[in-house]
């Protein structure tokens, strides 16, 4: 069996900046075995194989590996396979601006892409709306022991740490300064005592501003028992930091938007754009978007 591949730079529109990926065509003759062994084999923080739709009126079914285990669904990955397909159905060069459906195993997620004078850029609206965990976290202390910092350091002006899920779970930390948040890493056996009780092994640090200025957020997440030690852009968790900020930022209702910076830290810049819909206090909808680039192909 050969099938053919391609390789994207997501979340950026400067080839070898934002977050590899890897989306593996025609697929459907794969085991779920085999496609975790071919993701890692390429050994990105996510590979996307694309199959046939279940329904017609979609553009594809997709499932989502991860080094270490299958996701039910992922930003980055969504992205880029949606400006992958987007573009193979258009000449190069010329603009457009088309609607992308994949069905990924957390569900129908819709992307709008477009190609204007540019990179493409696409936007996903997240198929799970966010939501917070009601479980009792560890204290400021032990985050911070669990990431290098002080005390001191965990939290800045309303924000305290969260655990929220959307899809994926993950544990929010507000970090108070970019200083603070350069030099965080996990530590162990700290790290550990840290997130298995809290179901997740996903750590989203973020603080105000960044080099931009109408950047919102400076961020890195770490995931080292997912195999991911550090992720240039991670679009699940950008999402379900909705949840994070309507708890500790009083959004009114309306639509919200937000810049987001990541992998500044590691020298894989990634810029992702966040919109958030509230409605009665309530998140009705969650948006992701950035531009990918074409970087290799292969069989």
């Amino acid at each position: 069996m050969k099938l053919k591949f391609h390789t994207l730079d997501v979340f950026t529109s400067r080839k070898f900046h934002g977050n590899p990926l890897a989306v593996v065509l025609d697929a459907d003759g794969l085991t779920g075995e085999r496609m975790q062994t071919i993701a890692r084999e390429f050994n990105l923080s996510e590979t996307i194989f694309v199959m046939k739709p279940e329904d017609p009126r979609n553009t594809a079914r997709v499932r989502i590996f991860f080094p270490r285990g299958e996701m039910a669904f992922a930003g980055h990955p969504t992205v880029g396979c949606a400006v992958l397909l987007a573009e193979g159905k258009h000449k190069a060069g010329c603009s457009f601006e088309t609607e992308i459906r994949l069905e990924e195993n957390a569900g129908l997620v819709p992307v709008r892409v477009s190609r204007i004078g540019g990179a493409a850029r696409a936007m996903f609206t997240a198929p799970v709306l966010p939501f917070r965990v009601d479980a009792k976290l560890p204290d400021a202390a032990a985050i911070a022991g669990a990431l290098g910092l002080t005390e001191e350091e965990i939290g800045f002006g309303g924000h305290r740490s969260g655990l929220n899920e959307g899809g994926p779970r993950c544990l929010h930390v507000p970090v108070a300064s970019r200083a603070a948040l350069a030099r965080a890493w996990p530590r162990e056996p700290h790290w550990t005592a840290l997130v298995e009780p809290l179901g997740t092994d996903m750590a989203y640090l973020y603080t105000p501003g960044g080099d931009n200025p109408g950047t919102s957020f400076r961020a890195r997440m770490f995931s080292p028992g997912g195999g991911i030690p550090e992720d240039p852009a991670t679009g699940s968790a950008t999402a379900i930091l909705t949840a994070q900020l309507l708890a500790f930022e009083g959004l009114g209702d309306g639509r919200h938007e937000w810049r987001i910076e990541q992998g500044y830290e590691m020298g894989r810049p990634s810029d992702l754009a966040l919109e958030a819909d509230v409605d009665a206090g309530k998140l009705t909808a969650v948006r992701v978007g950035g531009c990918a680039v074409a970087m290799m192909q292969g069989t």
